[in-house]
């Protein structure tokens, strides 16, 4: 062994993977009726159940899920012409909102769990372990770091080096994909190889190398679409901006 590595080998030890919007997904039609119905401004409770100041006690592990629902309803009452039995009722429909797993995304990961450390690394409650085994994903990574539980939040510097000490790896040598630019962001200032995440082709494109060498081929080989090369130079250095994202997206949860 000379110690060096294949030209087909992806630049990266281990993945790194956030949870919601990109594994999880949640179904917001019963908040979006109520807020319909209220005639409330669409997306206005999401808007104030993640400002920083309610959901932040939260995903560090210092409220639950109900004590949540009691400050969305006090935050809306200040910004909406809400009763408090309303204002608790939106709170609770989206704190309970279904979510579901996507069945692409899951198996795109499980193929990597089989040739390194998958982390699952999230901002997310108490709750996380009892949701993910609701969806039968209690064993698709090695290791899961969530905010409620290591009591930082992304982007702070220190979750992503919790995880990349969960997979036993270098922080320059982990590829970290997120739905949020500047979670994105964050970790390739560390030195991280980062995906921003919107579609299955963004994954499909990060994992290529793993992926195709899985399958018994090099990359570049047949089947590669014109113009998807170097994808991970590519995203190794995000565009400033993304400042939407969160407003556009359910954040984790």
């Amino acid at each position: 062994m000379t110690g060096r590595r294949q030209a087909h080998e992806p630049p990266f030890d281990a993945v790194l993977c956030d949870i919601d919007n990109v594994i999880r997904f949640y179904d917001h039609a019963e908040l979006a009726r109520l807020e319909r119905e209220s005639g409330l401004t669409p997306g206005i409770t999401a808007q104030v159940a993640f400002e920083p100041a309610i959901d932040h006690p939260l995903l560090l592990g210092r409220i639950g899920k109900q004590e949540w629902v009691e400050s969305i309803a006090r935050g809306l009452r200040t910004r909406a012409p809400v009763s408090e039995d309303q204002a608790r009722e939106l709170g609770t429909a989206l704190a309970t909102a279904p979510f579901r797993a996507d069945a692409t995304v899951v198996g795109m990961l499980q193929r990597v769990r089989v040739r390194m450390p998958l982390v699952l690394v999230s901002n997310a409650s108490l709750e996380l372990e009892e949701e993910l085994a609701s969806l039968g994903l209690s064993q698709l990574a090695h290791h899961v770091v969530d905010s409620a539980r290591t009591g930082v939040v992304k982007p702070d510097r220190r979750i992503y080096e919790i995880a990349a000490e969960r997979a036993g790896a270098a922080v320059g040598r982990c590829l970290f994909v997120d739905d949020r630019r500047e979670n994105v962001d964050a970790a390739v200032a560390m030195g991280m190889t980062g995906a921003h995440y919107r579609e299955h082709a963004d994954l499909r494109e990060a994992l290529g190398p793993l992926l195709e060498a899985q399958a018994g081929r090099a990359p570049g080989g047949a089947g590669e679409r014109p113009g998807r090369r170097g994808a991970f130079r590519a995203v190794r250095r995000p565009a400033a901006g993304g400042a939407g994202d969160r407003a556009a997206r359910a954040p984790d949860l």
